[in-house]
């Protein structure tokens, strides 16, 4: 017994020992090891303007880590296929493919910050037609006064026709200078700067000019305010 006492320190010592070496090689390899890659679409940008931007696949990891940002998934949507219908309070309710879109209007650029209400944020440079441009076309009455979005998966959001008209909104096709991929809301995607993520509906295929102004979307239907503008410092 007087034997094992006298081990038992010795023996107790360098296992602590051991212990402090197996961790201090898990630190070192955990340092040294070099940062992924950053992956980048074919034809991606990075910066605009000396801004420094989020990159797509960064974004896309954050919507995977937030499902809820889909109502009913990811959706799928032929690009020849697609219309997008502005009706309601108009002089002409006009549907527009995807290629009237794009090749028809004028495209603008807008770099604009998405910040989700669960914490995380993007900005990116988003690229597409102003919305004040298909109201020309389609006319609005003096009556109006919101834009109703629906997407295709029956997500629906409002913003007073004002504020679309007077801060440029635009409905986007590409991100970053690359086509929307599904997951961010092509065909379009509503750009609603300085407004919280549950306004920036995606995979937009309607516009009802109404007289509204107390609609209720989805996520505000459930209590989230319908006023979704960015408080700023």
């Amino acid at each position: 017994m007087q034997i094992l006492r006298e081990y038992r320190k010795p023996v107790l010592i360098t296992l602590l020992l051991v212990v402090i070496l197996i961790v201090a090689l898990i630190i070192v390899q955990n340092v040294s090891k070099p940062s992924p890659t950053p992956f980048f679409y074919p034809g991606e940008v990075t910066q605009y303007q000396g801004q420094n931007l989020t990159s797509i696949s960064d974004f896309l990891e954050d919507i995977n880590l937030h499902p809820d940002v889909a109502i009913d998934g990811t959706q799928h949507i032929s690009q020849t296929t697609y219309r997008l219908t502005v009706t309601g309070l108009v002089n002409h309710t006009l549907e527009f493919t995807y290629d009237d879109l794009v090749n028809n209007f004028t495209s603008y650029q807008q770099v604009g910050k998405l910040l989700c209400v669960e914490g995380w944020s993007v900005t990116m440079l988003w690229q597409g037609v102003l919305i004040k441009d298909l109201l020309q076309e389609t006319g609005a009455s003096p009556n109006a006064t919101t834009l109703i979005f629906t997407g295709s998966d029956g997500y629906t959001t409002a913003l007073p026709l004002n504020y679309v008209l007077q801060n440029n909104l635009i409905l986007a096709y590409k991100v970053n200078n690359v086509t929307l991929p599904a997951a961010a809301g092509f065909p379009l995607a509503l750009v609603a700067q300085n407004q919280y993520g549950y306004k920036w509906i995606k995979w937009v295929t309607e516009i009802d000019v109404s007289n509204d102004s107390s609609y209720l979307g989805y996520w505000e239907s459930q209590g989230y305010p319908n006023n979704a503008t960015v408080q700023t410092p």
